[in-house]
């Protein structure tokens, strides 16, 4: 099989083409790459999250790595993506591979790869990674009878990660005033790889924080797949209705995404809060830069940065965009619609766990739980709704699927002229209302996603259905 990298890494389903001998073709390329680029003599991070085998398959990288002579420093225990990324930088590492599919459904897991600068790999690294993984397929025969038992020796040094995460991003927030601030907080970590962080990171004052779904169990169960989005939270929001708690974070399976739920148990979105850590940077903390956002995030960020006078940047979906702009316009924040946030001053990855205490944080600051923040973001911007709705298909439908939407040129959608249609990623059509829509295949899952932003839920529904209705599906 082509192994290719989608928007963050390379996943399959496991036994199928998620394998051991796929997996230890993917690191003799890698350990091929990273000598050809003169990083191999820094070494590679290698972490692992809570999924079936995950440990396993970070071990038989390990052996691939190391027998090729380079130094890797493997995580002792499940670690999130982003914290397998800090230790990039506090290793003085060339780069890290998390073995972890992420949000996917548990049948799935993946190869994801970070280069030096830790964040994800920009689309010109992959497509020299995929040449290099290509041309290893002759030689991964030999490591096809290991037994991927990594000892601790001179070229593989067992490390733990937590540590050195939590007392860097302690200098990004004001713990001290969190712990104080007497929050009842719950935290979905869904059986992932974030279990304990925030909890170990805000314990210890007046603020009062709970777990839910706190164990590993790699089948997920009560969710569709460990992603902090609405019909997945459903059993955090309950919690939360009637028990007095002032927020519901959320993680998914390796913490790299966050989700929100309000005081009230309802879901805020990804778009929203973007939007509030936004404004609360520019705002409250009182920092200025520009803002970096993917086509399928909020255009409530243009209307904030014309407040504030500062610059907006867009990307395709995915940080292999959004991370290498971050870096070239040493931008304040990077968000993309899928829950994904990044920040200045610490990796340009998307990361769950500090998203999660930034807005404890802004809760903190301006005395305000999360419902009465929405309400202060409507009062200034006005109100915005949002949606996204996931398709799956067959691999025999998909040349169906592909022509129909490759054929869709509409002049209306939801009853209002379409001002323009741009193909960034996938096709965005931008209404006459300012309202949006985009409809794009997915890079990690067989799945059409389309997306769109208006002034009302019954708008974005109207908006959504006319899509569905011209692709017949």
């Amino acid at each position: 099989m082509t192994i290719k990298f989608g928007t963050d890494g390379w996943r399959g389903v496991i036994a199928d083409d998620f394998t051991f001998d796929n997996v230890k073709l993917c690191s003799l390329g890698l350990s091929s790459y990273l000598k050809e680029v003169g990083l191999d003599k820094k070494g590679l991070v290698i972490g692992y999250d809570t999924r079936f085998l995950s440990r396993e398959f970070g071990l038989a990288v390990a052996e691939v790595v190391s027998s090729n002579g380079i130094k890797v420093f493997l995580c002792d225990k499940p670690t999130p993506t982003p914290v397998v990324s800090y230790s990039i930088k506090s290793y003085e590492a060339g780069g890290a591979v998390i073995i972890t599919a992420s949000h996917n459904p548990y049948q799935w897991n993946g190869f994801k790869y970070k280069p030096e600068y830790a964040g994800s790999a920009s689309p010109e690294i992959i497509s020299s990674l995929e040449q290099h993984i290509k041309q290893s397929e002759g030689y991964v025969h030999k490591y096809q009878k290991k037994t991927h038992v990594v000892s601790n020796t001179e070229l593989v040094q067992v490390i733990d990660a937590k540590r050195a995460y939590i007392e860097h991003v302690a200098k990004l927030i004001d713990v001290d005033a969190i712990k104080a601030a007497g929050f009842k907080v719950v935290a979905d970590v869904m059986y992932g790889a974030g279990i304990g962080y925030i909890s170990e990171i805000i314990a210890g004052g007046r603020t009062d924080i709970s777990e839910v779904h706190d164990y590993i169990n790699p089948t997920f169960p009560d969710i569709s797949q460990p992603e902090p989005i609405a019909h997945n939270l459903g059993y955090l929001s309950n919690h939360i209705k009637g028990n007095g708690y002032d927020v519901g974070l959320a993680l998914d399976g390796d913490a790299d995404r966050f989700g929100l739920v309000d005081d009230k148990g309802d879901f805020i979105t990804s778009l929203q809060v973007l939007a509030l850590l936004t404004w609360y940077m520019l705002e409250i903390k009182g920092k200025t830069g520009a803002i970096v956002k993917s086509i399928t995030s909020t255009s409530m960020i243009y209307k904030i940065a014309e407040l504030y006078n500062v610059p907006v940047f867009e990307t395709p979906v995915g940080f292999k965009y959004i991370g290498p702009k971050m870096m070239t316009e040493n931008a304040l924040i990077g968000g993309e619609e899928s829950g994904g946030f990044g920040f200045r001053g610490h990796i340009p990855e998307r990361d769950g766990i500090l998203a999660a205490l930034f807005i404890l944080e802004m809760m903190e600051k301006t005395g305000r739980k999360p419902s009465e923040l929405i309400k202060d973001l409507e009062d200034l911007i006005g109100p915005h709704a949002y949606n996204r709705v996931d398709i799956s298909f067959s691999d025999d439908y998909r040349p169906v699927l592909e022509k129909r939407f490759l054929d869709m040129n509409p002049d209306t959608l939801g009853s209002s002229r379409i001002s323009y249609i741009d193909d960034i990623d996938g096709k965005r059509f931008m209404l006459d209302d300012g309202s949006w829509l985009v409809i794009r295949f997915s890079g990690t899952e067989p799945l059409l996603r389309i997306y769109s932003e208006s002034y009302s839920s019954t708008r974005v529904d109207s908006l959504i259905a006319d899509a569905r209705n011209i692709l017949g599906v």
